[in-house]
């Protein structure tokens, strides 16, 4: 018998490692051949810890297992979910990058080669620099860390540019509030991540790579650094990477817990052994990155989306998606809703879809009320706009921002003055200090905020007016995106900032 209890951080935070013990016993008190895999989460939190039993039929799934339940778990009388691929929140997904992640075990390579890993770094070494870099291009890939910039012309500037030396880097800073999908994969299928650096080091000519990784996420750091020694021994990193003749290397740097370190240039100086500061651009990174050479900086997702690119080919994954927002979102659901977890599907689907349909609503209950997609410096939608559909331009155009693609739900029993207020706060602590309009701005911010708080009308436009400075002014979106938060709540619910001002009178 084999079973799956996921070693994800958020079902070992539900109790799957309590689960994954009492299994272990069970099976030695009884006397079974029990095999027992510990692989990454399927994405459906709101599930876990989810038990999975191999079966002929496929892969029978079990909800929020407790440990007093596993006797009957073994005994086959627990009620089951059937075949966690039939189970309709996910079944309805498009699992590219994904795809893996959950099923394997996630430091057995042999594992992920049988379940097509490796194909797609095996056609790379068969391209040339140039080739490896028109397919990312020609598969519409754009940066899933935020700013939606197309990945294919980052690596095309870094592969032109000319210098001794290049690097690969990851940045797995996930610092944003309701996101967890680096933290998954990484956890759940750490060699995609490590193929796909190496792909982008032949695509560029980079010999060496780091993964950028934060320290709130042991789990993931151990992980990953396990899978990078595993690769090494087995040929996948190295002088030699699979035989091929061309080199490609890496580690784990692991970061202090700054969230300004998100920021690229944040991040280079914080790899450097700098201050976490944030750099004037230009020069690009691309140009004068790590250690004053190109460099390509990449999120998580769009490193591991690169191996499906290279075995399935740029069309294949081009064929997804909507408008110039090309190939699959990893939609983080989280906060006040009935089913969190990730959710992959191709670009296109509604906002409203993806609270109502996918999400379920509110776990309380109640309406909601607003939802802030792409982490602490993302909009606030109202229900008025949840006909928005998924996509860079489609947002921007209704005044949001996919970021990395974090939802955060909130019923009407929400406050969006104190959430204004608490974007202001926000940065005004995780300013890295280095320009005035986010370091001074962010500080009045909140103080502008709470004359309002006060019932002080006149404290309205002074904020909108700041809001201008800070996103005009300021190096990087910490300070330049601070506004999106405060400017939307103000914006779409305008009753909550009036409530302050006619109890005041």
């Amino acid at each position: 018998m084999k079973i799956f209890v996921p070693l994800d951080s958020a079902a070992k935070a539900l109790g799957a490692d309590d689960v994954a013990d009492a299994i272990a016993r069970e099976a030695r008190a009884r006397g079974l051949d029990l095999h027992l895999v510990r692989n990454g989460t399927r994405g459906m939190v709101w599930l876990e810890p989810l038990v999975e039993i191999d079966t002929p039929q496929g892969r029978i799934g079990y909800g929020n297992v407790t440990p007093d339940q596993v006797p009957d778990l073994l005994d086959g009388r627990l009620n089951s979910l059937g075949r966690v691929e039939d189970i309709d929140w996910f079944a309805r997904q498009t699992r590219l990058t994904f795809a893996r992640c959950g099923v394997i075990d996630p430091l057995d390579l042999d594992d992920y080669a049988a379940n097509g890993g490796l194909v797609g770094l095996r056609r790379a070494l068969t391209m040339t620099k140039a080739q490896i870099v028109q397919e990312v291009i020609d598969s519409g890939l754009r940066g899933r860390g935020g700013a939606g910039f197309p990945t294919g012309i980052k690596w095309k500037t870094v592969s032109e540019a000319e210098a001794p030396q290049k690097y690969i880097v990851c940045n797995a800073d996930e610092g944003d509030s309701g996101t967890f999908a680096d933290r998954m994969i990484i956890e759940g299928d750490p060699f995609q991540l490590i193929e796909g650096m190496a792909i982008a080091g032949l695509g560029v000519g980079a010999t060496r790579g780091y993964v950028y990784l934060r320290s709130e996420y042991p789990d993931a750091i151990a992980i990953l650094t396990r899978a990078v020694s595993i690769a090494r021994q087995r040929g996948l990193l190295g002088p030699d990477v699979l035989g091929s003749g061309r080199a490609f290397e890496m580690e784990v740097r692991t970061g202090a817990g700054a969230y300004v370190c998100g920021e690229e240039t944040s991040l280079l100086n914080s790899l450097e052994g700098k201050r976490g500061t944030v750099r004037a651009k230009p020069p690009l990174p691309a140009l004068q990155g790590f250690l004053g050479q190109p460099t390509v900086v990449n999120n998580v997702i769009s490193l591991t989306t690169i191996p499906v690119i290279f075995e399935r080919g740029a069309a294949h994954y081009a064929d997804f998606g909507l408008g110039r927002s090309r190939g699959t979102v990893t939609l983080q659901i989280a906060g006040n809703v009935k089913r969190g977890g990730l959710f992959e599907t191709a670009f296109g689907l509604t906002l409203g879809q993806v609270v109502n349909e996918i999400g379920g609503g509110t776990a309380s209950g109640r309406p909601v009320k607003a939802v802030q997609v792409g982490g602490p410096l993302g909009a606030y939608m109202p229900v008025e706009k949840f006909h928005t559909p998924m996509g860079y331009e489609e947002f921007d155009q209704n005044g949001g921002l996919i970021g990395h693609a974090g939802l955060v739900v909130f019923d009407d029993s929400v406050d969006m003055l104190r959430m204004a207020r608490f974007a202001m706060e926000f940065c005004a602590v995780e300013s890295c200090g280095k320009c005035t309009p986010c370091r001074i701005g962010a500080v009045r911010g909140v103080e502008t905020i709470d004359r309002i708080a006060q019932g002080d009308p006149a404290a309205i436009p002074l904020l909108t007016d700041l809001c201008e400075t800070m996103k005009d002014g300021s190096l990087c979106a910490l300070g330049g995106f601070t506004p999106f938060p405060v400017m939307s709540a103000l914006t779409n619910f305008p009753d909550d900032f009036a409530t302050y001002r006619e109890a005041a009178e």
